[in-house]
Protein backbone atom coordinates (compact mmCIF):
# COMPACT_ATOMS: atom_id res chain seq x y z
CA UNK A 1 0.00 0.00 0.00
CA UNK A 2 1.31 3.53 -0.73
CA UNK A 3 0.84 4.65 2.87
CA UNK A 4 2.53 1.61 4.45
CA UNK A 5 5.55 2.19 6.75
CA UNK A 6 7.77 0.20 4.38
CA UNK A 7 6.78 2.37 1.42
CA UNK A 8 7.26 5.58 3.44
CA UNK A 9 10.70 4.49 4.60
CA UNK A 10 11.72 3.60 1.03
CA UNK A 11 10.49 6.96 -0.28
CA UNK A 12 12.40 8.83 2.42
CA UNK A 13 15.53 6.83 1.58
CA UNK A 14 15.24 7.66 -2.15
CA UNK A 15 14.71 11.38 -1.41
CA UNK A 16 17.64 11.41 0.98
CA UNK A 17 19.85 9.75 -1.63
CA UNK A 18 18.78 12.30 -4.27
CA UNK A 19 19.51 15.19 -1.91
CA UNK A 20 22.90 13.69 -1.10
CA UNK A 21 23.75 13.41 -4.81
CA UNK A 22 22.69 17.00 -5.50
CA UNK A 23 24.60 18.32 -2.49
CA UNK A 24 27.62 16.23 -3.47
CA UNK A 25 27.62 17.61 -7.01
CA UNK A 26 27.16 21.13 -5.70
CA UNK A 27 30.05 20.76 -3.26
CA UNK A 28 32.22 19.31 -6.04
CA UNK A 29 31.49 22.35 -8.27
CA UNK A 30 32.19 24.74 -5.37
CA UNK A 31 35.42 22.91 -4.50
CA UNK A 32 36.42 22.95 -8.18
CA UNK A 33 35.80 26.71 -8.30
CA UNK A 34 37.70 27.23 -5.04
CA UNK A 35 40.59 25.15 -6.36
CA UNK A 36 41.27 27.99 -8.78
CA UNK A 37 43.07 29.66 -5.88
CA UNK A 38 43.14 33.42 -5.69
CA UNK A 39 40.31 35.87 -6.26
CA UNK A 40 42.12 37.02 -9.42
CA UNK A 41 42.20 33.47 -10.78
CA UNK A 42 38.49 33.00 -10.06
CA UNK A 43 37.69 36.33 -11.72
CA UNK A 44 39.71 35.29 -14.77
CA UNK A 45 37.83 31.99 -14.96
CA UNK A 46 34.45 33.75 -14.68
CA UNK A 47 35.41 36.19 -17.43
CA UNK A 48 36.67 33.52 -19.82
CA UNK A 49 33.67 31.30 -19.12
CA UNK A 50 31.21 34.11 -19.86
CA UNK A 51 33.06 35.06 -23.04
CA UNK A 52 33.15 31.44 -24.20
CA UNK A 53 29.40 30.98 -23.69
CA UNK A 54 28.60 34.30 -25.38
CA UNK A 55 30.82 33.41 -28.34
CA UNK A 56 28.84 30.22 -29.00
CA UNK A 57 25.69 32.29 -29.58
CA UNK A 58 27.36 34.66 -32.08
CA UNK A 59 28.72 31.96 -34.40
CA UNK A 60 25.73 32.32 -36.67
CA UNK A 61 26.28 36.07 -37.14
CA UNK A 62 24.53 39.15 -35.76
CA UNK A 63 20.94 37.90 -35.41
CA UNK A 64 18.25 38.49 -32.73
CA UNK A 65 18.24 34.95 -31.28
CA UNK A 66 22.00 34.71 -30.86
CA UNK A 67 22.34 38.33 -29.72
CA UNK A 68 19.66 37.83 -27.04
CA UNK A 69 21.51 34.85 -25.54
CA UNK A 70 24.93 36.48 -25.83
CA UNK A 71 23.74 39.71 -24.17
CA UNK A 72 23.02 37.87 -20.92
CA UNK A 73 26.61 36.67 -20.67
CA UNK A 74 28.08 39.98 -21.80
CA UNK A 75 26.10 41.95 -19.22
CA UNK A 76 27.57 39.73 -16.50
CA UNK A 77 30.98 40.27 -18.05
CA UNK A 78 30.66 44.08 -17.90
CA UNK A 79 28.85 44.18 -14.58
CA UNK A 80 26.39 46.78 -15.91
CA UNK A 81 22.69 47.19 -15.16
CA UNK A 82 21.60 46.66 -18.76
CA UNK A 83 23.23 45.69 -22.04
CA UNK A 84 21.89 46.03 -25.57
CA UNK A 85 23.14 44.86 -28.97
CA UNK A 86 21.99 46.49 -32.20
CA UNK A 87 22.58 46.15 -35.90
CA UNK A 88 22.37 49.22 -38.14
CA UNK A 89 18.56 49.22 -38.19
CA UNK A 90 17.17 48.00 -34.87
CA UNK A 91 17.82 46.78 -31.33
CA UNK A 92 18.48 43.05 -31.56
CA UNK A 93 18.69 42.30 -27.84
CA UNK A 94 18.21 44.01 -24.48
CA UNK A 95 19.12 42.34 -21.20
CA UNK A 96 18.64 43.84 -17.74
CA UNK A 97 16.95 46.95 -16.35
CA UNK A 98 15.53 50.12 -17.90
CA UNK A 99 13.94 48.45 -20.93
CA UNK A 100 11.66 51.48 -21.17
CA UNK A 101 14.69 53.23 -22.71
CA UNK A 102 14.88 50.69 -25.54
CA UNK A 103 12.81 52.76 -28.04
CA UNK A 104 15.29 55.65 -27.79
CA UNK A 105 18.46 53.59 -28.22
CA UNK A 106 18.66 53.73 -32.01
CA UNK A 107 18.47 57.54 -31.86
CA UNK A 108 21.37 57.54 -29.40
CA UNK A 109 23.33 55.01 -31.49
CA UNK A 110 22.94 56.98 -34.73
CA UNK A 111 26.16 58.94 -34.18
CA UNK A 112 28.07 55.78 -33.29
CA UNK A 113 26.83 53.95 -36.39
CA UNK A 114 27.73 56.93 -38.58
CA UNK A 115 31.13 57.93 -37.17
CA UNK A 116 32.35 54.61 -35.78
CA UNK A 117 33.33 56.31 -32.50
CA UNK A 118 32.28 55.33 -28.97
CA UNK A 119 29.76 57.71 -27.39
CA UNK A 120 28.97 58.32 -23.70
CA UNK A 121 25.40 59.50 -23.01
CA UNK A 122 24.87 61.11 -19.58
CA UNK A 123 21.63 60.74 -17.65
CA UNK A 124 20.31 64.00 -19.07
CA UNK A 125 21.26 63.15 -22.62
CA UNK A 126 18.29 60.96 -23.57
CA UNK A 127 15.59 62.23 -25.95
CA UNK A 128 12.46 63.30 -24.05
CA UNK A 129 9.45 61.06 -24.57
CA UNK A 130 5.94 61.03 -23.25
CA UNK A 131 6.63 57.81 -21.39
CA UNK A 132 9.64 58.83 -19.33
CA UNK A 133 11.45 62.00 -18.59
CA UNK A 134 13.92 60.99 -15.88
CA UNK A 135 15.99 57.90 -15.18
CA UNK A 136 19.08 56.79 -13.31
CA UNK A 137 21.32 55.48 -16.09
CA UNK A 138 24.18 56.72 -18.21
CA UNK A 139 25.02 54.79 -21.37
CA UNK A 140 28.22 53.82 -23.17
CA UNK A 141 27.61 52.93 -26.83
CA UNK A 142 30.50 51.39 -28.81
CA UNK A 143 30.59 50.42 -32.52
CA UNK A 144 30.84 46.86 -33.83
CA UNK A 145 33.00 46.93 -36.95
CA UNK A 146 33.37 44.46 -39.79
CA UNK A 147 36.56 45.65 -41.46
CA UNK A 148 36.06 49.35 -42.17
CA UNK A 149 32.27 49.12 -41.95
CA UNK A 150 30.17 49.60 -38.79
CA UNK A 151 27.58 46.80 -38.62
CA UNK A 152 26.11 47.42 -35.18
CA UNK A 153 26.72 48.64 -31.66
CA UNK A 154 26.89 47.58 -28.01
CA UNK A 155 25.31 49.74 -25.31
CA UNK A 156 26.07 49.34 -21.60
CA UNK A 157 23.85 51.16 -19.07
CA UNK A 158 25.00 51.94 -15.53
CA UNK A 159 24.39 54.69 -12.91
CA UNK A 160 27.77 56.19 -13.83
CA UNK A 161 29.79 55.73 -17.03
CA UNK A 162 33.36 55.83 -15.80
CA UNK A 163 36.51 55.37 -17.84
CA UNK A 164 36.62 51.67 -16.94
CA UNK A 165 33.16 50.98 -18.34
CA UNK A 166 33.96 52.95 -21.50
CA UNK A 167 37.10 50.90 -22.17
CA UNK A 168 35.41 47.61 -21.26
CA UNK A 169 32.41 48.28 -23.53
CA UNK A 170 34.73 49.13 -26.44
CA UNK A 171 36.65 45.90 -25.85
CA UNK A 172 33.41 43.89 -25.81
CA UNK A 173 32.36 45.52 -29.09
CA UNK A 174 35.72 44.56 -30.63
CA UNK A 175 35.35 41.03 -29.27
CA UNK A 176 31.87 40.71 -30.85
CA UNK A 177 33.36 41.95 -34.14
CA UNK A 178 35.98 39.18 -33.93
CA UNK A 179 33.24 36.56 -33.38
CA UNK A 180 31.36 37.86 -36.42
CA UNK A 181 34.53 37.63 -38.52
CA UNK A 182 34.93 34.00 -37.42
CA UNK A 183 31.28 33.34 -38.34
CA UNK A 184 31.85 34.92 -41.75
CA UNK A 185 35.00 32.85 -42.23
CA UNK A 186 33.06 29.68 -41.43
CA UNK A 187 30.35 30.70 -43.87
CA UNK A 188 32.97 31.42 -46.54
CA UNK A 189 34.56 28.04 -45.94
CA UNK A 190 31.19 26.34 -46.37
CA UNK A 191 30.54 28.25 -49.59
CA UNK A 192 34.02 27.32 -50.84
CA UNK A 193 33.37 23.65 -50.15
CA UNK A 194 30.06 23.86 -52.00
CA UNK A 195 31.80 25.55 -54.93
CA UNK A 196 34.42 22.80 -54.99
CA UNK A 197 31.75 20.11 -55.01
CA UNK A 198 30.11 21.90 -57.94
CA UNK A 199 33.51 21.96 -59.67
CA UNK A 200 33.82 18.21 -59.19
CA UNK A 201 30.36 17.70 -60.65
CA UNK A 202 31.30 19.83 -63.61
CA UNK A 203 34.41 17.71 -64.05
CA UNK A 204 32.33 14.52 -64.03
CA UNK A 205 29.83 15.85 -66.57
CA UNK A 206 31.62 16.28 -69.89
CA UNK A 207 34.25 13.56 -69.77
CA UNK A 208 32.54 10.70 -68.03
CA UNK A 209 28.99 11.23 -69.29
CA UNK A 210 30.09 11.40 -72.95
CA UNK A 211 32.13 8.20 -72.69
CA UNK A 212 29.43 6.35 -70.74
CA UNK A 213 26.73 7.20 -73.24
CA UNK A 214 28.97 6.04 -76.08
CA UNK A 215 29.60 2.76 -74.25
CA UNK A 216 25.86 2.27 -73.66
CA UNK A 217 25.13 3.04 -77.33
CA UNK A 218 27.58 0.37 -78.44
CA UNK A 219 25.51 -2.34 -76.68
CA UNK A 220 22.05 -1.28 -77.88
CA UNK A 221 22.11 -3.48 -80.99
CA UNK A 222 24.47 -6.25 -79.87
CA UNK A 223 23.33 -6.74 -76.24
CA UNK A 224 20.11 -4.84 -75.40
CA UNK A 225 19.87 -6.35 -71.89
CA UNK A 226 23.36 -5.13 -71.06
CA UNK A 227 22.50 -1.69 -72.45
CA UNK A 228 19.42 -1.49 -70.20
CA UNK A 229 21.51 -2.50 -67.17
CA UNK A 230 24.07 0.19 -67.96
CA UNK A 231 21.38 2.83 -68.36
CA UNK A 232 20.08 2.04 -64.86
CA UNK A 233 23.60 2.17 -63.38
CA UNK A 234 24.30 5.42 -65.21
CA UNK A 235 21.09 6.94 -63.84
CA UNK A 236 21.94 5.85 -60.28
CA UNK A 237 25.48 7.21 -60.57
CA UNK A 238 24.41 10.61 -61.88
CA UNK A 239 21.58 10.86 -59.33
CA UNK A 240 24.11 10.41 -56.52
CA UNK A 241 26.75 12.67 -58.05
CA UNK A 242 24.38 15.54 -58.69
CA UNK A 243 22.30 15.31 -55.53
CA UNK A 244 21.53 18.69 -53.95
CA UNK A 245 21.53 17.87 -50.22
CA UNK A 246 24.43 17.43 -47.84
CA UNK A 247 28.16 18.06 -47.98
CA UNK A 248 28.91 14.69 -46.36
CA UNK A 249 28.18 11.05 -47.06
CA UNK A 250 29.38 7.69 -45.72
CA UNK A 251 32.12 5.35 -46.88
CA UNK A 252 29.40 2.83 -47.79
CA UNK A 253 27.52 5.31 -50.01
CA UNK A 254 30.72 6.44 -51.70
CA UNK A 255 31.71 2.82 -52.38
CA UNK A 256 28.31 2.18 -53.98
CA UNK A 257 28.93 5.18 -56.22
CA UNK A 258 32.37 3.82 -57.10
CA UNK A 259 30.89 0.42 -57.96
CA UNK A 260 28.49 2.03 -60.46
CA UNK A 261 31.28 4.17 -61.87
CA UNK A 262 33.58 1.17 -62.42
CA UNK A 263 30.79 -0.89 -63.96
CA UNK A 264 30.33 1.86 -66.56
CA UNK A 265 34.08 2.19 -67.14
CA UNK A 266 34.46 -1.59 -67.59
CA UNK A 267 31.75 -1.40 -70.26
CA UNK A 268 34.18 0.84 -72.13
CA UNK A 269 37.55 -0.74 -71.27
CA UNK A 270 36.49 -4.38 -70.82
CA UNK A 271 39.06 -6.53 -69.03
CA UNK A 272 41.65 -3.76 -69.14
CA UNK A 273 40.29 -2.50 -65.80
CA UNK A 274 40.55 -5.00 -62.96
CA UNK A 275 39.49 -4.13 -59.41
CA UNK A 276 40.07 -5.64 -55.96
CA UNK A 277 38.34 -4.48 -52.78
CA UNK A 278 39.27 -5.10 -49.14
CA UNK A 279 36.79 -3.30 -46.91
CA UNK A 280 36.56 -3.54 -43.10
CA UNK A 281 32.83 -3.53 -42.22
CA UNK A 282 33.35 -1.28 -39.17
CA UNK A 283 34.40 1.70 -41.31
CA UNK A 284 31.41 1.61 -43.67
CA UNK A 285 29.42 4.07 -41.54
CA UNK A 286 32.29 6.58 -41.27
CA UNK A 287 31.24 10.04 -42.46
CA UNK A 288 33.41 11.55 -45.21
CA UNK A 289 33.10 14.59 -47.48
CA UNK A 290 30.74 14.01 -50.41
CA UNK A 291 32.53 12.90 -53.60
CA UNK A 292 35.89 12.39 -51.93
CA UNK A 293 36.61 8.77 -52.94
CA UNK A 294 35.06 8.54 -56.41
CA UNK A 295 37.35 11.25 -57.90
CA UNK A 296 40.38 9.33 -56.62
CA UNK A 297 39.23 6.16 -58.39
CA UNK A 298 38.45 8.18 -61.51
CA UNK A 299 41.98 9.61 -61.33
CA UNK A 300 43.37 6.06 -61.20
CA UNK A 301 41.40 5.08 -64.32
CA UNK A 302 41.93 8.24 -66.37
CA UNK A 303 45.52 9.11 -65.49
CA UNK A 304 46.84 5.73 -64.39
CA UNK A 305 45.35 2.94 -66.48
CA UNK A 306 43.98 4.64 -69.60
CA UNK A 307 47.50 5.55 -70.76
CA UNK A 308 48.89 2.10 -69.91
CA UNK A 309 49.20 -0.69 -72.44
CA UNK A 310 47.41 -3.87 -71.49
CA UNK A 311 45.34 -4.52 -68.38
CA UNK A 312 45.64 -2.49 -65.21
CA UNK A 313 44.68 -3.19 -61.63
CA UNK A 314 43.09 -0.95 -58.97
CA UNK A 315 43.01 -1.99 -55.31
CA UNK A 316 40.63 -0.22 -52.93
CA UNK A 317 41.13 -0.82 -49.20
CA UNK A 318 39.28 0.63 -46.21
CA UNK A 319 40.78 -0.25 -42.84
CA UNK A 320 39.97 0.43 -39.20
CA UNK A 321 42.90 2.32 -37.68
CA UNK A 322 41.78 2.98 -34.12
CA UNK A 323 40.10 6.38 -33.98
CA UNK A 324 40.52 6.77 -37.74
CA UNK A 325 39.30 5.15 -40.95
CA UNK A 326 42.07 4.75 -43.52
CA UNK A 327 41.21 4.35 -47.19
CA UNK A 328 43.82 3.58 -49.85
CA UNK A 329 43.37 3.53 -53.62
CA UNK A 330 46.30 1.99 -55.48
CA UNK A 331 46.81 1.45 -59.19
CA UNK A 332 49.65 -0.08 -61.21
CA UNK A 333 49.35 2.51 -63.96
CA UNK A 334 51.83 4.93 -65.47
CA UNK A 335 52.36 6.98 -62.30
CA UNK A 336 53.54 10.58 -62.32
CA UNK A 337 56.50 12.75 -61.46
CA UNK A 338 56.44 13.74 -57.73
CA UNK A 339 57.44 17.33 -58.57
CA UNK A 340 54.55 17.60 -60.99
CA UNK A 341 52.25 16.16 -58.32
CA UNK A 342 53.36 18.86 -55.83
CA UNK A 343 52.62 21.50 -58.45
CA UNK A 344 49.17 20.00 -59.03
CA UNK A 345 48.27 19.96 -55.32
CA UNK A 346 49.52 23.52 -54.93
CA UNK A 347 47.11 24.64 -57.67
CA UNK A 348 49.83 25.68 -60.13
CA UNK A 349 48.61 23.39 -62.92
CA UNK A 350 45.20 24.21 -64.38
CA UNK A 351 42.93 21.48 -65.72
CA UNK A 352 45.21 18.60 -64.68
CA UNK A 353 44.23 16.17 -61.90
CA UNK A 354 41.46 18.51 -60.71
CA UNK A 355 39.91 15.73 -58.64
CA UNK A 356 43.09 15.10 -56.64
CA UNK A 357 43.62 18.78 -55.85
CA UNK A 358 39.97 19.32 -54.98
CA UNK A 359 39.71 16.36 -52.61
CA UNK A 360 43.02 17.23 -50.92
CA UNK A 361 41.91 20.84 -50.34
CA UNK A 362 38.52 19.83 -48.92
CA UNK A 363 40.04 17.29 -46.52
CA UNK A 364 42.45 19.91 -45.20
CA UNK A 365 39.62 22.43 -44.75
CA UNK A 366 37.41 19.99 -42.86
CA UNK A 367 39.93 18.07 -40.73
CA UNK A 368 43.14 20.14 -40.78
CA UNK A 369 46.36 20.03 -42.80
CA UNK A 370 47.47 16.78 -41.18
CA UNK A 371 44.58 15.00 -42.93
CA UNK A 372 45.42 15.92 -46.51
CA UNK A 373 45.95 13.17 -49.10
CA UNK A 374 49.15 11.14 -48.85
CA UNK A 375 50.25 10.18 -52.37
CA UNK A 376 53.11 7.83 -53.29
CA UNK A 377 53.93 7.80 -57.00
CA UNK A 378 56.73 7.79 -59.55
CA UNK A 379 56.85 7.51 -63.35
CA UNK A 380 56.13 3.90 -64.36
CA UNK A 381 55.54 2.84 -60.74
CA UNK A 382 51.81 3.40 -60.34
CA UNK A 383 50.14 5.52 -57.66
CA UNK A 384 48.89 4.89 -54.13
CA UNK A 385 46.61 7.48 -52.49
CA UNK A 386 45.82 7.32 -48.76
CA UNK A 387 42.97 9.20 -47.06
CA UNK A 388 42.73 9.18 -43.25
CA UNK A 389 39.66 10.64 -41.50
CA UNK A 390 38.30 10.51 -37.92
CA UNK A 391 35.62 7.87 -37.42
CA UNK A 392 33.77 10.07 -34.91
CA UNK A 393 32.58 13.40 -36.32
CA UNK A 394 29.72 14.80 -34.20
CA UNK A 395 29.53 18.05 -36.21
CA UNK A 396 29.00 16.37 -39.58
CA UNK A 397 25.91 14.49 -40.73
CA UNK A 398 25.73 12.32 -43.80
Amino acid sequence: MPDSPLFTAAAIAVIALAVAVVVGVGLKVIRSFRDLGTDAERATYTTLHAASRAGQHLRGGLHPAGAAKASKQLRVLLGCDALAITDTDSVLAWDGAAEELRPTLMQLAAEVLTTGRTVVVPRAGYPATSDHGHHDYSAVIAPIRAGSKVVGSVAALAPAAGAGLVRATSEVADWIAAQLELAELESSRTLLMEAEVRALRAQISPHFIYNSLNAIASFINTDPARARELVVEFADFTRYSFRRHGDFTTVAEELRCIDRYLLLERARFGERVQVSLRIAPEVLSTVIPFLSLQPLVENAVRHGLEAKEGPGHITICANDSGAFAEVTIEDDGVGMDPEHLRSVLAGHTDGDHVGLRNVDARLRQVYGDEHGLVIDTAPGEGTMITMRVPKSQPDHDA
